[in-house]
């Protein structure tokens, strides 16, 4: 008997109708899109409309995927054994999963068309298509030469995607950001549609935009793109999204076919929750409505549903029994309570514990009496790490989830610095400390309401005066005031984190002008834009000015004496004995990244800092460029910050 004739390759348009023309796209992210938390964005569409998301995987290194079997293991599981002994859907586990992880696109970082061939030829069974990043603008990027610093190289582009579009069976996508003109975008997103890219992801920020100098997408040039391109090209807008109404005003101002999200979806993972999916979560208690129609999911509940999708697919066991989701009645007065949402086992999937998932623990160790001396337990914790990708990125999910609640509630967001990955009870008591906190805010909000100063649950106070004194400042169009105050929500419902505009960086001192941008500057003088500029500069260094009469710190008015005492308190020294980066001559730690400092002492990590940013990176895993990375987590004294993070640095500094 013949074997079944294979189905013709699709590409290009017919291709992107053939997985049902999506309009919503969740981006790829590093160690941040991982199957666990594509379930989830997709859990809160109804059953019928979750193939309608396309989602991307994490980045991954083709060079690393390619010569070590533990890398493809600890970073793309879609079998149970290895995928180079299994292929079969029966044998099928998580990513790529037929039935609910579909339509998928597996996204490569690569310099070498032989490399990125032989990952994407191992990944094409699990997936729809093969993305190459050329948007990365991080450091690591530059240092690898990969993502958006393949820019100068257009050769290399062109032959790492002809060389899929040539040799695999399913199609190639690339994703990529403008350019410093729309003339010289145009170009080289004809390079990648004429090399076979199916189609292009554009994110409308420049290379240089990252960090305090992220500013604003530009929809204009994707704009440009759509109407200087064949109709037939398919092109998704990424950038800007913060709610779920950007969605539809992207789609509109850019003439895209499809919108991507990516930090957008970290803080709240229901962003692309149709109406009925909202109405559906408003019914299960899990949607909030305030008075004034303005709503958003619950972290209580959206924690709840994280973790059930862990323990069900990921850890493959029933979770735990949990009391029904608190929900107050407005209309009596009184509690009722609702069911939480259950998200069933796949049919393929028994019900049994996947241990070897899971930190092995030493029971003796549950008995104080009985501890072994504490550098053996730090022994025992690092090598007994789990090297799940779903519950290594638990943590890190939860800090974006979580950041307004646990700004406000200092020992969740303690807690949570110090949950281990894969240690689940840990997270079971954060998640009952969120529970715990969101029903006495929601009660007190029962009784606030209607009271002056309270705005649709928040209570603003005179906050709202501020707001319109700087929206009277600000240009139309060039401030985040309007963003903020657009995504407020009680610090209890999942909500847009909005960074502020370079412009408004500098006038708060945490960002400074480099050489480049100063001679642009200077260029620009003569159009009248170098007025705006020296203003903020002034208030600048009148701030420093100030700060340096007064003994503090100009940034965060923190008196430096306090400093000086955290640090005599804790013995600091320039060269730390737990692996903390020095950084101009000291290693420096401030209260953003207390907890990742923390993490590090505790793991045996390498901590460093790079453009403002905190992470750690496994000592064990350099090469692959793996870390947990994440932002601001809520303003402390220094005091705070150095006694949580329990390091010792040689000065201490706030970078808020």
């Amino acid at each position: 008997m013949a074997p079944p004739a294979k189905r013709p390759k699709l590409t290009g348009r017919a291709f992107y109708e053939s997985l049902g023309s999506p309009r919503h796209i969740l981006a790829p992210m590093v160690d941040q899109s991982e199957f666990a938390w594509r379930l989830l964005s997709r859990s809160f569409l109804p059953p019928c409309q979750q193939a309608s998301l396309l989602a991307y995987t994490p980045m991954l290194h083709a060079r690393l995927y390619k010569e070590s079997q533990s890398y493809r293991d600890h970073h793309f599981q879609p079998c149970r054994t290895s995928p180079s002994k299994s292929d079969t859907e029966s044998d099928a586990y998580l990513d790529g999963h037929p039935t609910h992880d579909r339509p998928l696109i597996v996204q490569f970082c690569a310099n070498d068309p032989d490399d990125l061939l032989q990952a994407a030829l191992r990944v094409a069974p699990h997936c729809d298509a093969v993305d190459l990043n050329l948007g990365c603008p991080q450091g690591i990027a530059r240092k690898g030469h990969y993502g958006s610093f393949l820019q100068e190289s257009p050769n290399l582009i062109h032959s790492l995607i002809s060389t899929l579009a040539k040799n695999l069976e399913i199609p190639v996508t690339a994703k990529m950001r403008i350019l410093d003109t729309e003339e010289d975008t145009l170009r080289y997103a004809k390079l990648l549609l004429d090399a076979g890219a199916s189609w292009i992801a554009v994110h409308g920020r420049r290379r240089e935009q990252k960090g305090h100098e992220t500013g604003l997408a530009d929809w204009k040039v994707i704009r440009y793109l759509r109407e200087n391109l064949s109709k037939e090209t398919v092109i998704f807008a990424n950038g800007n999204i913060l709610g779920y109404e950007d969605l539809d005003q992207c789609l509109q101002k850019t003439g895209a076919d499809g919108v991507m999200s990516a930090e957008g979806n970290l803080c709240d993972p229901g962003i692309f929750a149709s109406e009925e999916g909202r109405r559906e979560g408003e019914k299960r208690g899990e949607y909030w409505v305030g008075r004034d129609g303005r709503g958003g999911w619950r972290m209580d509940a959206v924690l709840r549903r994280y973790l059930d999708i862990l323990y069900r697919f990921v850890l493959e066991k029933e979770p735990p029994y949990r009391n029904p989701l608190f929900q107050p009645d407005r209309t009596r007065n009184s509690i009722q309570s609702t069911r939480e949402p259950i998200l069933p086992l796949p049919e393929s999937s028994p019900i049994n514990i996947n241990t070897s998932l899971l930190p092995s623990t030493n029971h003796q160790d549950n008995h104080h009496d009985a501890q072994p001396p504490a550098k053996k337990r730090k022994q025992n914790h690092q090598n007994t790490r789990t090297t799940s990708p779903n519950l290594l990125a638990v943590q890190a999910h939860l800090f974006h989830l979580l950041r307004p609640l646990v700004s406000k509630h200092t020992y969740i967001r303690d807690k949570l610095a110090r949950a281990r990955p894969g240690d689940m009870e840990k997270y079971e008591e954060i998640l009952a400390d969120v529970q715990h906190v969101t029903r006495e805010a929601m009660l007190e909000l029962e009784k606030d309401q209607g009271k002056p100063g309270v705005m649709h649950g928040v209570d603003v106070g005179d906050g709202d005066s501020d707001v319109k004194k700087e929206e009277e400042e600000e240009d139309e169009g060039v401030s985040s005031v309007k963003a903020v105050e657009r995504c407020r929500r009680p610090w209890w419902i999942c909500q847009a984190y909005v960074r502020p505009l370079p412009k408004e960086a500098l006038k708060k001192g945490s960002l400074q002008l480099g050489k480049k941008a100063l001679k642009k500057l200077e260029a620009e003088a003569g159009n009248g834009n170098m007025n705006k500029t020296e203003i903020i500069q002034d208030e600048v260094k009148e701030k420093r000015e100030l700060a340096a009469r007064e003994g503090t710190d100009e940034r965060d008015g923190v008196p430096r004496q306090e400093m000086a005492q955290a640090a005599m308190h804790l013995g600091t020294s320039a060269r730390t004995p737990l692996g903390l980066a020095p950084i101009g001559g000291a290693a420096e730690v401030s209260s953003s990244t207390a907890e990742v400092a923390a993490r590090a002492a505790e793991s045996g990590s390498t901590f460093g800092i790079d453009n403002g940013t905190a992470g750690i990176t496994s000592t064990g895993d350099l090469g692959g460029g793996r870390g947990v990375w994440w932002g601001l987590l809520g303003k402390g004294t220094i005091a705070e910050a150095a006694l949580a993070a329990s390091t010792t640095v040689d000065r201490l500094v706030l970078d808020l």
